[in-house]
């Protein structure tokens, strides 16, 4: 017994030591000398505090050489998993359940477009010889370290990285951005299974010179409405289920001179995305002689989205335009590889493609291409549907010199250099957010935008055999919304409706006006002077007056549901609510619930689980509730699946009835069991972080999330029953006043890092959610007193 303790004891003991060995042959080295082909001098990169890399390197090529090398020991296996998602490659290392995403992203054509975008790239030019570098310093560390555990796990046989991956991920990043998908079959369902009278709390007119379009000839059918609502929630699917970012919304502002204490502009934001592990920013300072930049780099990419240096700076926002549309195609009945085009039947374009699966035999995917667009039904069935469905998509349709823009607006330190790189941005639709150390402040709205037919109103699935599917080119980009130094001394950016210079048509899913709007509030007063520590409230800011606007048309009514005391108690606090969402208040979690249960009462009925289910998934759910609220006469409060005349009153019943009986049940008997920060909490995840028992292992959290839906500290959730998981928030906050660049602030939501066990794959989070910040170091005596450790890469 004693020699088998003993044994059991060396064998423990070897087993902590082979896994402690293995843990560490995978962390980033931070420190000494390490090789690196393709140098032309030593590079020195010093890591601050929290693992950000200062790199400082004799050329630029060497800088994005090192920036590669450095970001890939960190973030390898993101760069991975954004670039399998993009091409359609899950399932070769995820298995079968993956399948459907592999689809839907071969079928938007995304590696093919890049494919085609790099034949026309000039080699030669800064941006490609800046791109190659870097991709070559991603490759050296993944050919000669330690591949990520994840690769372990999966059994991930690693491939160089490409131009086209750096490619396809942009037109991920750019199909994130687009609603049309959950939107459009959900509007048309309702016109054409409803009537135009449930369409009225839509506010559909305003961003569209188009009226709303009548039925399409033929209407679609039951198999094509399922078909739609299944595409609908695909893509709902593809953008959370993989765990990967994709951008929601965001807040950006910058004040110039006059209204900052500095005399100085000063510059704000954080890009609203969704949560993931690892972060979706990676920062890093670069310096060579002729560049340097602090930004915010995405994976396989050299580029900064978000950035800045002594002498100017510039965040992002969505723009919210609508440039996809979904037209329905009129099918030959003889032939269903045939489609009614200029007066004669066309052939579909196919391509016959194999996904392979992890365990089992490749499955075989036939895409089809119009004159059009791809034929979005390929993504769901190899069976032909009884409506083809094209997909046209300035992303695929523009030239979106997109690797130009930001390395040009990398080095855009004037008002001209930085009008002239977003000018290139063509898709996604991106608001760009600017300003100098001279006192230059700007925003443009980036994007192509397609000139539709004046009949069309985009918010609908297209008809091929009505004018309103065509195309007659793109406005120029001066018809974009735009401001240069405006006279008001400041610009708000908030996902919001902005106005058109020549007032040409902006369709599009724009966020409430709600968040913008107390923004500009507070930015308009004229007795405030503006820096980085009143800032931070601002950007922290809890409150909306959303709450009060669904609440006040409803407030005789749930007191008229009050059955006792507690509840009229309740009602009277809810009325004089302020809609501010700390953790320790339980309004907000009655107000939420409320809101969920209310549509739930007023539209299931009418729409059945899948449409409803899709709906909530849209941004125009959000301006739809307050218009629901106002019109008691509104035809949604009728019960259309029983025939009852039901008023507002009666479904305002219903629903608060639901809502204190799924609270009781769900939270706890009391008021006091109902705290915001009880029920709404965030969990940063990992794509293997999915389910048990990588989950403990890979995520981050749970913490109490204050803050919430469109609002400025933006910490959201999607419609449903308590508790409530937040989904996106800001990826980052940053706060620059160009009086003290050097001295910048910034957050990371969890950490530097990817790599489990390293000290910096979580360090930020617990910050993050207190709301604190960290200086951004870019003067040289900083990065000296804040460096932990020093690497440098030498040329082999």
């Amino acid at each position: 017994m004693k020699r088998f303790f003993i044994f059991l004891a060396v064998l423990v003991g070897c087993a902590v030591l082979a896994a402690t060995w293995y843990v560490q042959q995978k962390l980033p080295q931070r420190s000494g000398n390490l090789p690196l082909t393709g140098l032309t001098d030593v590079v020195e990169v010093h890591y601050d505090e929290r693992g950000v890399p200062h790199i400082q390197a004799q050329n630029e090529l060497d800088a994005y050489r090192a920036l590669g090398y450095v970001q890939a020991q960190d973030r390898l296996f993101q760069m991975e998993i954004m670039r399998r998602l993009a091409r359609g490659e899950l399932s070769e290392i995820l298995g079968p359940k993956t399948v459907k995403l592999d689809r839907l992203f071969r079928t938007l054509r995304l590696h093919q477009h890049a494919q085609q975008y790099v034949q026309t790239i000039d080699v030669n030019s800064p941006p490609a010889q800046a791109l190659q570098a870097y991709l070559d310093g991603v490759n050296f560390y993944q050919e000669h370290r330690p591949q990520p555990m994840e690769f372990d796990l999966l059994g991930v046989n690693p491939r160089p990285f490409t131009m086209e991956d750096t490619l396809s991920i942009a037109g991920y990043l750019a199909y994130s951005f687009a609603a049309a998908f959950r939107t459009e079959p959900t509007l048309s369902y309702i016109r054409q299974k409803l009537g135009e009278e449930y369409l009225q709390i839509f506010d559909l007119s305003a961003p569209s010179n188009g009226a709303i379009p009548k039925l399409l000839s033929p209407e679609l059918t039951s198999s094509d409405w399922s078909q739609l609502q299944s595409l609908a929630q695909l893509s709902q699917a593809a953008l959370f289920d993989a765990g990967l970012p994709q951008f929601e919304g965001s807040n950006a502002w910058v004040v110039d001179g006059s209204k900052t204490a500095s005399g100085k502009p000063l510059l704000a934001g954080d890009p609203h995305i969704t949560f993931s592990v690892p972060a979706v920013w990676y920062e890093a300072h670069i310096q060579a002689p002729s560049f340097e930049l602090y930004g915010h780099f995405q994976a396989l990419n050299p580029f900064a989205l978000l950035g800045h240096n002594h002498e100017f700076g510039w965040s992002i926002t969505m723009f919210q335009n609508d440039d996809l549309d979904l037209i329905a195609l009129k099918s030959n009945p003889e032939n269903p590889e045939q489609y009614w085009h200029e007066n004669d039947w066309q052939t579909l374009d196919s391509q016959t493609q194999w996904i392979p699966i992890k365990g089992q035999e490749p499955e075989q995917l036939i895409l089809h291409q119009s004159t059009y667009g791809p034929i979005i039904n390929d993504a769901l069935s190899s069976s032909q549907a009884d409506t083809p469905i094209a997909m046209w998509w300035a992303f695929l349709e523009t030239e979106n010199p997109i690797l130009d823009a930001f390395y040009e607006l990398n080095r855009a330190n004037t008002l001209e250099k930085a009008r002239q790189a977003v000018s290139q941005i063509h898709a996604p639709g991106l608001n760009v957010i600017w300003a100098n150390a001279q006192g230059d402040i700007a925003w443009w709205a980036a994007a192509k935008m397609p000139i539709r037919d004046q009949s069309a109103q985009p918010s609908f699935i297209l008809d091929s055999q009505t004018a309103a599917s065509n195309k007659y080119g793109f406005y120029p980009f001066s018809d974009n919304p735009q401001e240069e130094n405006p006279a008001q001394g400041y610009i708000v950016s908030a996902n919001f409706l902005p106005a058109s210079p020549n007032k040409v048509p902006l369709p599009g899913y724009y966020n409430l006006a709600d968040r913008g709007a107390q923004l500009v509030e507070q930015l308009s007063q004229p007795d405030i002077l503006w820096d980085t520590d009143n800032s931070q409230a601002l950007q922290l800011g809890e409150r909306t007056g959303y709450a009060q606007r669904v609440l006040s048309p409803l407030l005789a009514d749930l007191a008229a549901a009050a059955s006792t005391a507690e509840e009229q108690e309740l009602i009277t606090q809810l009325s004089h609510w302020q809609g501010d969402y700390p953790i320790d208040s339980y309004l907000p979690t009655v107000f939420t619930e409320f809101s969920y249960q209310l549509l739930q009462a007023a539209m299931l009925d009418e729409l059945g689980e899948d449409v409803f289910a899709n709906l909530l998934n849209t941004r125009i759910i959000d301006s739809a509730l307050p218009l629901l609220v106002a019109d008691a006469d509104s035809p949604w409060w009728h019960n259309r699946s029983s025939g009852v005349e039901q008023t507002r009153q009666h479904v305002v019943a219903q629903a608060w009835q639901a809502t204190l009986d799924h609270l009781r049940s769900s939270l706890g008997s009391k008021p006091q069991d109902w705290l915001w920060g009880s029920a709404h909490t965030l969990t940063h995840k990992h794509p293997l972080g999915q389910q048990a028992p990588l989950d403990s292992l890979l995520n981050i959290g749970s913490f109490a999330a204050p803050g919430g839906h469109e609002m400025p500290n933006n910490l959201s959730s999607g419609y449903g029953p308590a508790p409530w998981a937040v989904v996106y928030g800001p990826s980052t906050r940053r706060l620059i006043d160009f009086a003290a660049p050097q001295k910048s602030l910034g957050i990371n939501p969890v950490g530097q890092s990817g790599v489990r066990f390293d000290r910096h794959y979580s360090d930020q989070a617990k910050a993050y959610m207190q709301g604190q910040y960290f200086q951004q170091h870019l003067a040289a005596q900083d990065i000296q007193d804040n460096t932990l450790s020093s690497l440098r890469l030498l040329p082999e």
